[in-house]
């Protein structure tokens, strides 16, 4: 029996904020059914993945493409992934400025060149020779909400965080009344079509206030993002450094090898996380039987899952 097309998505595992709750619904829910429309017209899972994550890069109430918070020194700098099980074959960005959707990004650069990474102004040019329509100017990603909380770190903390990073990071992520209620991470998805291929793609602009070419987990295949057809496909979020030394999305697809459905495998992984690291995440999975599963131990985490017997998506924050 073939498997139902499916899909799943995330917009970040943080403490969403009171007025962020209506707009991310909407966001996620938008997303799958963007994604679940290219599984119905019998399109692939890098598809749908590919088109889910572009309605949450256009969104600016989640932390990736539009709306993406600032750095240090003010500038945004975007991380994407994108993963197909089938022949995994992969691509991301790092620290892209000039795109206004990093995740087709990343898809140009797993199908049209040899390379897996490509970062900063490399990039940049990439974009401009390959997809020139997506390239745009810092004035239409910055939003207004992001530039006051940038002014207003900068003004409170920006000593601190000049002189004394690694210390004045901690507490501003800890502490600062500003941050409460900010994504600090990512949008992903995770899909599998008629023919069980899977796929997976994460999107993020990163943790605010971040210095200059940062890197998080997002764009590093095995960390935010992993897919395999053998197992499953993941996309991960929450705090990337953690993520990253974990290989979070590589060890909830080992997990389900190892003969752990979706759920259970996300459930593992995110105990690992924390008994490991101490760290705050989430993960989205779709394993190769089509089980979804989720798992996060963030206070709330912004999900929808469809298949192509659903008419409307399952929405939870």
């Amino acid at each position: 029996m073939k498997n139902v097309p499916a899909i799943v998505v995330h917009g970040g595992a943080w403490d969403v904020s009171r007025e962020l709750v209506g707009p991310n619904k909407t966001g996620i829910s938008h997303a799958a059914i963007a994604g679940i429309e290219v599984l119905k017209a019998e399109g692939n899972a890098l598809d749908a993945v590919e088109a889910a994550i572009r309605i949450l890069e256009d969104d600016d109430s989640f932390n990736a493409g539009i709306g993406s918070v600032l750095t240090l020194d003010g500038h945004i700098e975007m991380d994407a992934a994108i993963m197909d099980g089938k022949t995994l074959k992969a691509g991301a960005v790092g620290s892209v400025s000039n795109v206004r959707h990093p995740i087709s990004l990343a898809r140009k650069i797993a199908e049209e060149t040899i390379h897996v990474f490509l970062v900063g102004k490399g990039a940049d040019d990439f974009a401009r020779a390959v997809c020139a329509q997506e390239v745009c100017s810092f004035g239409e990603l910055v939003v207004e909400r992001r530039k006051k909380l940038w002014e207003d770190i900068n003004e409170r903390m920006g000593d601190k965080l000049v002189d004394g990073y690694l210390k004045a990071q901690v507490e501003l992520l800890d502490k600062y009344p500003l941050l409460k209620n900010v994504p600090l991470d990512t949008v992903g998805a995770v899909a599998i079509d008629k023919n069980g291929d899977i796929a997976a793609g994460t999107s993020t602009g990163g943790m605010p206030m971040k210095l200059s070419g940062r890197i998080g987990d997002s764009p590093l295949i095995g960390c935010g993002t992993y897919a395999d057809n053998d197992s499953g496909g993941v996309s991960a979020t929450g705090h990337g450094e953690s993520i990253i030394k974990t290989t979070l999305a590589k060890t909830t697809c080992d997990l389900i090898e190892r003969g752990h459905n979706a759920q259970k495998a996300a459930d593992v992984a995110i105990d690992f996380l924390w008994t490991k690291i101490g760290g705050k995440g989430g993960v989205i999975v779709i394993d190769k039987n089509g089980n979804v599963g989720l798992s996060y131990n963030t206070t709330k985490m912004p999900r929808a899952w469809m298949n192509t017997e659903m008419s409307t998506p399952e929405v939870t924050i």
